[in-house]
C-alpha cells in the first residue's frame, strides 16, 4: 500500500503566496510522476501541475508563471509553490502519485481559499 499525504493550505488574500507539501510513503518501488490536481466547486478535477522523476514538469495554463512544482526524489516529496495567488485558485487540492504500473494513488485533499 500506498500512503499520500498533502499539506499547507489555507486561507490567503488575493496576491498572496501559499505552499504545498505532498509525502508519499509504504510500498513504493518506482515513482514515475507526482503532482497536484484540483477541484473547484461546481467544475471537473483539473491538473494544476506534474513532474515527472526525471523532473519534467507540466503546467495548467492557468498556473504558468505563477506555480512552481518540485520534488525531493529521496524523500518522496512534491512541492507546489503558489504566488500571486487569485480568488479562482480556490479549490480542494489533491496530490497525486503515479508508481510503476501505471497505478495511481491519491491524497485526502487540502482546501486552499483566496480570498478578493
Amino acid at each position: 500500500q500506498v500512503q499520500v499525504v498533502e499539506s499547507g493550505g489555507g486561507l490567503v488574500q488575493a496576491g498572496g503566496s501559499l505552499r504545498l507539501s505532498c509525502a508519499a510513503s509504504g510500498s513504493i518501488f518506482s515513482i514515475k510522476a507526482m503532482g497536484w490536481y484540483r477541484r473547484a466547486p461546481g467544475k471537473q478535477r483539473e491538473l494544476v501541475a506534474a513532474i515527472t522523476s526525471g523532473s519534467r514538469t507540466n503546467y495548467a495554463d492557468s498556473v504558468k508563471g505563477r506555480f512552481t512544482i518540485s520534488r525531493d526524489n529521496a524523500k518522496n516529496t512534491v512541492y507546489l509553490q503558489m504566488n500571486s495567488l487569485k480568488p479562482e485558485d480556490t479549490a480542494v487540492y489533491y496530490c497525486n502519485v503515479e508508481v510503476a504500473g501505471n497505478r495511481n494513488y491519491w491524497g485526502q485533499g487540502t482546501q486552499v481559499t483566496v480570498s478578493s
